[in-house]
C-alpha cells in the first residue's frame, strides 16, 4: 500500500502540471490563430476571453493523453535513474505488480473521458465555435440542394431539387406518401412549396397528384389528406452536415439512423461515431506503453519522456487517421477503422512489458 501511495503522490501532480500546461498551450495556439482577425474586426476583450473560456474543456480533452504519458514515464524512468525500481525488483515486486494500480487508474479515466467530452465538451465547444463565428463574421450557408427527407416513420418522403433558406421554400419537390406497408399512395409534384409558419404546413402552388391504379399512374385532383401531412419542420431541409464529432453520441447514433433511412453514405460518420469511444482508451495505452519502455535509458530522462509521449500520441494519432480514412472509403469496417489502434497498440504494450527490465 506504502508503493501504491508513494507511485501516485508522485504521478498525480505531475500529471496535472502537466495537464494544465499542455490545455494552456492549446488555447493559445488557437488564440495566436485567430488574433489578426479579432483585431480586424474590433472584438471586445471580454468576449475573446468567453471564447477562449469555452475552448478549456476541449483542450483538456486534447491535454488529458498526452499528460497522463508524460507523468508516467518521466516518473517511472526517474526512478529506475535512481535505482529506485533496481532496489523494488530486488525485494521481489515486479514491475507490473508495481504498475498495476496506475493501469487500473488509467481504465477508469478511459470512461470518465468519455462522460467528460460527452457532458462538456462537445456542448462547450459548440458555443466557442458559434461566438468564434460570430466575431469573424462567418457567414454559414444554409441553402440545400438535392434535398431527401424521410418522415413519419417512412411513410412520407420529401425530395427536392433545392431549399432556399431565406425564403423558406423548396423548388422543384416531390412528396411521396406510402402506407404503413411502405406501398405507393401518391406522389404530389410542386414547382414550389413555401413553409406556413402559422399553420406549420408546407403550402404547394399548383400541385400536381399522382396516384397509382391498376392501368398505371393517373392524376387526380389533390387531397387534403395527404397534403395536410406535410408537417415535417424546416429546418430539416437546411444544409446542416452534421459532424459527428461535435456533437452527443446519442445525437451522432441518430444521425447515423437518418442517413441509413435516406439510403445515404454513412461509413464516414459510424466510423467517428465507433471513434467517440475507442480514442479515451488512448489513455489505458500510453499508460502501458510508457510502463513496457522503463528502464530503456538512465540518462537525460527528462528528455527521453518528452520524446516518447510525443513519438507515442504521434504514432497513435497517425495510426488512427489512416485507419479512419480506410474505413471511411469502405476498405475496412467502421468498427476496425476506430478500434484497430487500440487493439494494436494494447498488444504492443504487452509485448514491451513481457521484455522489460524486471
Amino acid at each position: 500500500m506504502k508503493l501504491i501511495i508513494y507511485l501516485y503522490k508522485k504521478v498525480i501532480p505531475l500529471f496535472f502540471g502537466a495537464m494544465l500546461f499542455f490545455a494552456m498551450v492549446l488555447n493559445l495556439v488557437d488564440l495566436f490563430m485567430h488574433i489578426a482577425n479579432y483585431l480586424q474586426n474590433n472584438c471586445s476583450v471580454h468576449d475573446i476571453l468567453m471564447v477562449m473560456a469555452y475552448y478549456v474543456p476541449k483542450t483538456i480533452w486534447y491535454a488529458v493523453p498526452v499528460a497522463i504519458l508524460f507523468s508516467t514515464s518521466y516518473v517511472l524512468s526517474d526512478m529506475y535513474a535512481n535505482n529506485e525500481i533496481v532496489a523494488m525488483f530486488a525485494s521481489g515486486v515486479s514491475l507490473l505488480r508495481f504498475t498495476f494500480p496506475l493501469l487500473v487508474v488509467a481504465f477508469l479515466m478511459t470512461f470518465g473521458l468519455f462522460a467528460f467530452e460527452n457532458k462538456f465538451v462537445v456542448s462547450t465547444y459548440e458555443k466557442k465555435t458559434t461566438m468564434q463565428d460570430i466575431l469573424l463574421k462567418k457567414v454559414t450557408n444554409e441553402n440545400n440542394n438535392d434535398v431527401i427527407v424521410i418522415s413519419n416513420n417512412g411513410t412520407i418522403i420529401y425530395k427536392a431539387e433545392r431549399y432556399i433558406e431565406a425564403r423558406k421554400r423548396l423548388q422543384r419537390v416531390y412528396f411521396l406518401f406510402r402506407d404503413e406497408e411502405k406501398n405507393l399512395q401518391a406522389i404530389i409534384y410542386s414547382n414550389i412549396a413555401e413553409w406556413n409558419a402559422d399553420e406549420m404546413v408546407w403550402k404547394l402552388q399548383s400541385p400536381i397528384q399522382y396516384v397509382p391504379k391498376e392501368n398505371g399512374i393517373v392524376i387526380t385532383d389533390i387531397d387534403d389528406k395527404f397534403t395536410s401531412q406535410l408537417t415535417e419542420s424546416y429546418e430539416i431541409f437546411r444544409k446542416t452536415n452534421v459532424d459527428v464529432q461535435s456533437v452527443t453520441a446519442k445525437d451522432a447514433k441518430i444521425y447515423i439512423d437518418h442517413l441509413k433511412k435516406a439510403g445515404l453514405p454513412y461509413n464516414e460518420e459510424l466510423s467517428e461515431y465507433y471513434k467517440k469511444f475507442a480514442f479515451p482508451f488512448i489513455i489505458f495505452i500510453v499508460v502501458f506503453l510508457s510502463i513496457g519502455l522503463t528502464g530503456k535509458t538512465r540518462k537525460n530522462v527528462l528528455l527521453i519522456s518528452l520524446a516518447s509521449c510525443i513519438t507515442a500520441s504521434v504514432l497513435f494519432y497517425v495510426t488512427m487517421m489512416v485507419t479512419m480514412v480506410l474505413a471511411k472509403h469502405g476498405y475496412i469496417s467502421a468498427f476496425m477503422g476506430a478500434w484497430f489502434p487500440v487493439i494494436f497498440y494494447t498488444i504492443a504494450s504487452i509485448i514491451l512489458l513481457k521484455y522489460s527490465k524486471t
